[in-house]
């Protein structure tokens, strides 16, 4: 009943009243990003969803636009600025993603979006990470992160699929917030990319 019905109810109620709350906040980031960065303020990228079925992951924007002469992006590492560091350090870059959740893209715990052309490389068990809609935070998330191999972080996918209740949901949410209050198991300034496919774009997550 949980995961049918109880999961996206409450992943309704608690976004929106988030976003009502963190209101002055998302202004104020918002208008920050746009004087550091200019415009655009949201960073928009295609992400696989439930079933795999693309949809549009929105974040606040953490690096510049700076590219070479022929007009290709500089590496992430050198657009990446202190400023998106701190975003990102502080999670407030995530906070756009509250109305993927309340769209239906996301949930507030599920395995996190990563990028369409990894579809095809999942075994069988790991692609099971897409039975279920992704999350602003996940248990791989709270159980390593950055000190996890990649075949480590899509097994606790796979688990959590396997798992899913009310009570996890929960501690994975609170050992969300200690993490950030923390700062512990940020995001790597390079983003989120597979050894593999280092290089084959620009990824924010």
């Amino acid at each position: 009943m949980y995961r049918r019905i109880g999961k996206r109810a409450i992943d309704v109620a608690a976004a929106s009243a988030a976003l009502v709350v963190a209101s002055p906040l998302l202004a104020s980031t918002a208008l920050a990003v746009r004087l550091k960065l200019g415009s655009p303020v949201l960073f928009r990228q295609t992400r696989p969803g439930f079933d795999g079925q693309p949809f549009e992951l929105l974040k606040f924007r953490t690096m510049t636009d700076e590219r070479d002469e022929s007009g290709v992006l500089l590496p992430d590492e050198v657009r990446l600025t202190a400023f998106g560091r701190a975003l990102r350090s502080t999670s407030l870059d995530e906070l756009p993603e509250l109305l993927n959740i309340v769209r239906g893209d996301m949930s507030l715990v599920g395995p996190r979006p990563l990028l369409m052309e990894y579809l095809p490389l999942y075994n069988t068990r790991q692609g099971r990470r897409h039975d279920v809609r992704p999350g602003l935070t996940g248990l791989a998330q709270v159980s390593g992160r950055n000190h996890l191999s990649w075949e480590d972080k899509l097994e606790l996918d796979a688990q959590y699929v396997e798992s899913v209740s009310l009570r996890l949901d929960a501690v994975i949410v609170w050992k969300t917030v200690v993490s950030v209050i923390r700062r512990t198991g940020i995001s790597e300034a390079g983003g989120v990319t597979m050894a593999r496919f280092q290089g084959s774009g620009e990824v924010e997550a």
